[in-house]
């Protein structure tokens, strides 16, 4: 796993990537591809962290929470958060799965 993060400051926080991503793939698939996100951070994460779900390809990273609250101003600390990223879109949206 690298250990580059992405340029969050250049993308743009969105409400719109959950419902396009469950559209393109289905909500099994897109629950899925959460719980996986998930499988990543409780694997090789730590309060630190947090997942990276990239819509496009549903690949995976783990991104620093700082990180994403410096360059955004979301507030990732918490439990069970994953961030979606769209690199066509220049986007990003922050979930918390209950």
């Amino acid at each position: 796993m690298a250990d580059s993060q992405p340029d969050f400051a250049a993308l743009t926080p969105v409400n719109d990537l959950w419902p396009a991503f469950v559209e393109r793939l289905g909500l099994e698939k897109a629950q899925r591809a959460v719980r996986q996100a998930l499988d990543l951070q409780g694997m090789r994460g730590h309060g630190g962290t947090l997942p990276v779900l990239f819509t496009e390809t549903c690949g995976l990273a783990l991104a620093s929470t700082d990180l994403v609250r410096e360059q955004t101003g979301l507030n990732s600390h918490g439990e069970r958060m994953v961030l979606l990223l769209s690199s066509r879109n220049q986007s990003i949206q922050l979930l918390q799965e209950v």
